[in-house]
């Protein structure tokens, strides 16, 4: 059963003016597209404890899965609980260095990729050369209502050093089974984050392909720029949600002004939106088309991103610099930045300690295991300057 949306899309389609129509019925349609696939339901494992093989055809067949429930209630309150005391330290505006109780703001001691803001409503990526020109069009921009301001938050990088509840999902044992599922046994970090979209006032991100450095690649295959989870802290719809085009991910880059030249319009008729419950999380491949429509929607969306890469992917490979500073994935950088998962799982199992926790191999025959401590968390403080950007 999934939240009632109507209103929802009236509100949004009253800013496309005479396309209103259209706009309704396209969120209408595409949500009844995506309820209408097969690529849904709970985590559930083979005989072996591996993932189930129907849910890994079916990912490579779409590019997305929605994993149902796969937050419990504990985990999702964990969660919504360090969301509101993160969002409470935010900086008062862009640009400042406290929050409105006076306290140094989030972030504001940190380097590297943070919080990223933007003028409400916009498209502030698409058709511009940030992210080496990957949002290769721009999408319609509405007019925010007045009292908006001149900013809102949009994405907060970093966040397994700012958030214990995001740092033990991150080692949640069913999604690292997906993980080594799709990427193998040694896979390797990517990038944590958190996608925020306001209601009202949460901008768009335009139609694009993660991934930078392998589409040339000779050995060039749908999962060779990783995936990423998506965990929807208060669901996902039609209106604030991620739209994809399914199978895109299979094959090279795709020329995003022709597509949508050809289509006559940036609602393009092969995307549906992904719907989501609270406590579901998708896998996504970084290769499949991908992009968010501004939430001018009654109801705000927060996404726990994080992603992970097949070693291959990785190693010895010199990074495409847009997510920290690029530089070449030795083993020794690789083993360093993994050190994350091994944190994650002892600070997961310190909350859920009945929880079978899941076995990383990389670190199986360290002599020193992981722990978590105030110490180790202190020790997170801008682990993100290294990431493994692809």
């Amino acid at each position: 059963m999934f939240q009632d949306i109507t209103q929802s899309i009236e509100a949004c389609a009253a800013y496309y003016g005479d396309e209103a129509e259209q706009m309704k019925q396209y969120l209408i349609q595409g949500q009844e597209k995506a309820l209408a696939l097969p690529n849904r339901g709970p985590i559930r494992f083979d005989e072996n404890g591996d993932i189930h093989p129907d849910i890994l055809k079916t990912y490579s067949k779409y590019g997305f899965y929605i994993f149902e429930n796969a937050l419990g209630e504990d985990e999702l309150n964990d969660l919504k609980n360090d969301l509101e005391q993160m969002r409470e330290n935010f900086p008062t505006e862009m640009g400042a260095t406290l929050d409105a109780r006076g306290r140094p703001a989030l972030g504001s001691d940190r380097e590297g990729f943070a919080l990223q803001w933007a003028k409400p409503l916009s498209d502030p990526l698409g058709g511009t050369a940030m992210l080496n020109g990957r949002h290769q069009v721009k999408l319609f921009e509405p007019k925010p209502g007045e009292g908006a301001p001149q900013a809102t938050p949009l994405y907060l990088g970093g966040s397994l050093q700012y958030s214990d509840a995001c740092l033990r999902t991150y080692a949640h044992p069913g999604l690292l089974k997906m993980a080594e599922a799709v990427n193998g046994k040694d896979f390797v970090p990517f990038h944590e984050g958190l996608f925020i979209k306001d209601a009202g006032l949460g901008a768009s991100v335009s139609w694009h392909q993660d991934g930078d450095t392998h589409w040339d690649s000779p050995v060039f295959d749908e999962n060779i720029h990783g995936f990423n989870f998506m965990g929807q802290v208060y669901g996902s719809t039609a209106v604030n949600g991620v739209w994809v085009v399914p199978g895109s991910h299979k094959n090279s880059r795709v020329n995003i002004v022709d597509l949508v030249s050809k289509a006559g319009t940036e609602r393009l008729p092969e995307a549906i939106p992904i719907i989501c419950n609270p406590g579901d999380v998708v896998i996504n491949s970084r290769q499949i088309l991908h992009g968010s429509f501004a939430n001018t929607g009654l109801e705000k969306r927060v996404t726990v991103n994080f992603g992970f890469h097949p070693m291959a992917s990785v190693l010895n490979v010199r990074g495409a610099g847009l997510h920290a500073e690029a530089a070449t994935f030795d083993e020794a950088f690789i083993k360093h930045r993994s050190r994350l998962i091994g944190i994650a799982i002892a600070a997961r199992k310190q909350r859920f300690p009945d929880e079978l926790p899941y076995a990383y191999l990389p670190i199986a025959n360290d002599p020193e295991k992981p722990v978590w401590n105030q110490e180790v968390k202190e020790s997170l403080k801008n682990y993100n300057l290294m990431d493994l950007s692809i």
